[in-house]
């Protein structure tokens, strides 16, 4: 059997984000989206979330490229003195792995956006990271460790299979195989963790490769070559019209019609 569960990210970042998820939503085959805490139209998305029964939210923790619950003097390792953490993801991933006094401040700057999406008073579906930075070891420890506590239950694993990518795909690049086998290693350690914390997750995932490029088009082909199993593919759709076009359009319900798959969340796992 092949599920899928298509998913936009970013939701709370920007009202033109909110009003393209709601869209998504009601008028195609949008069926989750990852929640930013503490973004720039955060409330306006919560709202439009409890007058979509149906759409399913998760929480899309922010550690890098964002801005932070806590205040720059508890987690001055992490943030500047504007609230916003860093940009550089290597840099910061190196922080989190080598200093205790940072992970220390990871954690509780995690706590306290599991804490605020619970205040929301919206069931949380999932959780993923921004920049899918759940995968740095560190980092899935202390999801799983705080999560317990909020009821987490699924999480993004961004494993994509690279046969069916490529036969997808239609090409064959370098940089596509280089990033496959670095992230592998990375992938089958959170896939352990998960099984050993009985968190649910997806089997594959879509959309790591072309982040804010899916077209009609290719989306289609995705959906054709969906190996067995859940796979995820996650969009932006507020960023561009050709994805929302891609989750809008009748093709793709014909085309899921048609090949019998059904679209889930994370929640029906």
């Amino acid at each position: 059997m092949r599920r899928l569960i298509v998913t936009a990210d970013d939701f709370g970042l920007s009202l033109p984000v909110n009003e393209a998820v709601e869209e998504a939503h009601r008028r195609g085959i949008l069926s989750t989206t990852s929640l930013m805490v503490r973004a720039g139209a955060t409330a306006d998305a919560v709202e439009r979330a409890k007058c979509l029964p149906s759409l399913k939210v998760g929480l899309h923790l922010v550690l890098v490229d964002g801005s932070s619950i806590l205040s720059p003097q508890e987690i001055p390792d992490l943030v500047d003195w504007r609230g916003q953490f860093h940009s550089h993801l290597v840099r910061a991933g190196i922080n989190f792995f080598l200093r205790p006094g940072v992970r220390r401040q990871l954690e509780a700057e995690i706590k306290a956006q599991f804490k605020a999406f619970r205040e929301t008073g919206l069931y949380l579906d999932h959780v993923n990271c921004h920049h899918h930075l759940h995968l740095h070891p560190t980092i899935s420890g202390l999801i799983l460790k705080v999560g317990k506590d909020y009821g987490i239950k699924a999480m993004r694993l961004p494993y994509e299979p690279f046969i069916p990518l490529w036969r997808a795909s239609r090409e064959v690049l370098i940089r596509r195989i280089t990033k496959w086998l670095l992230l592998l290693p990375w992938i089958i350690l959170l896939k352990k963790r998960l099984k050993l914390a009985k968190v649910h997750s997806n089997n594959f995932l879509f959309g790591l490769n072309d982040n804010g490029n899916i077209h009609l088009d290719l989306f289609l082909r995705f959906i054709r070559y969906l190996p067995r199993g859940v796979t995820e593919i996650y969009f932006h759709p507020g960023e561009n019209p050709k994805e929302l076009e891609a989750l809008t359009s009748l093709k793709t319900r014909q085309t899921l019609l048609a090949l019998g798959i059904q679209t889930i969340a994370f929640g029906d796992l």
